[in-house]
C-alpha cells in the first residue's frame, strides 16, 4: 500500500485533479447542507421548493470556494516538491498553512497568522491519520520461499535465532504420563514387572515340580 504521497498525481496534473476534486466535494456536501436548510426555514407547503432553491443559490459558491482551496494548495504543494526535491507530509503540512494564510491575506497580518496555524494544524492532522491507517493496514512482507536458512530450520523443526524447548526422550514421556494416584497404583506394579521379568515364569514352574496332596480314594474293602 502506498502513502498518500506516492499514490497522488505527478505535480502538474496534480492541480487539476484537486481542483475537480475539491469542486466535486464542496458541491455535494453544499448541497446537502444548504437544501437541509432551506427546506427547514420555508414555511409548509413549500418546503421542498425552498431546499431547491437554497441549493441553486448557494452550492455552486461552495463548490468554488473549495476549489480555490484545493488550487491553491496543490499549487503550494508542488512549489515545496520543487523545493525539497521530495515527497513527504512536510509539503502538505506547510502548503496548507500557506493557503490559510494566502486566503486571509486581506484581513490583516494578524488573521492571516492565525489561518495558517489552522491550515498548517489541519493537515498536520490529516497527514499523521493517513500515515496511523497505512501503518494499521500494511501487509507483513511474505517469507521467500527459497531461503536457504528457512529451508535448514523447516527440516531441522526450528527457526534460527529463536531457544526451542528441549524434546523430552519417549521413555521420559511415558514416565511421566503416568502420573498422580492413577500411576500410584499401577506404576509398581510395572517396575517390578521390568525388574523380574523372569520371575513370573521360575514360579509358574516350580508350582508344577511341587507334589500335589493325595486325592482320597472311597473304595470298600
Amino acid at each position: 500500500m502506498g502513502t498518500p504521497e506516492t499514490s497522488r498525481e505527478p505535480c502538474p496534473d496534480r492541480i487539476l485533479d484537486d481542483v475537480g476534486g475539491a469542486f466535486g466535494m464542496g458541491a455535494v456536501g453544499g448541497s446537502i447542507f444548504h437544501f437541509l436548510k432551506g427546506t427547514y426555514n420555508s414555511p409548509n407547503g413549500e418546503r421542498l421548493v425552498g431546499g431547491a432553491q437554497a441549493v441553486r443559490m448557494n452550492a455552486p459558491r461552495v463548490g468554488g470556494s473549495f476549489a480555490v482551496w484545493g488550487g491553491l494548495f496543490s499549487a503550494f504543494d508542488c512549489t515545496m516538491v520543487f523545493m525539497r526535491q521530495k515527497e513527504d507530509p512536510w509539503n502538505s503540512i506547510i502548503a496548507g498553512a500557506a493557503t490559510g494564510g494566502f486566503l486571509s491575506m486581506r484581513q490583516g497580518p494578524g488573521a492571516a497568522g492565525r489561518s495558517a496555524l489552522m491550515g498548517g494544524m489541519l493537515l498536520a492532522l490529516i497527514e499523521g491519520a493517513g500515515l496511523m491507517l497505512n501503518r494499521v493496514l500494511a501487509t507483513p512482507p511474505p517469507l521467500p520461499a527459497d531461503d536457504p536458512n528457512l529451508a535448514a530450520a523447516m527440516a531441522g523443526g526450528g527457526i534460527p535465532g529463536i531457544p526451542q524447548a528441549p524434546m523430552a526422550p519417549p521413555e521420559a514421556a511415558s514416565s511421566s504420563s503416568v502420573g498422580g494416584w492413577f500411576g500410584g497404583l499401577f506404576g509398581k506394579k510395572e517396575e517390578e514387572k521390568k525388574a523380574s521379568p523372569s520371575g513370573g515364569k521360575s514360579e509358574i514352574l516350580e508350582s508344577f515340580d511341587t507334589p500335589s496332596a493325595p486325592i482320597p480314594s472311597f473304595e470298600y474293602k
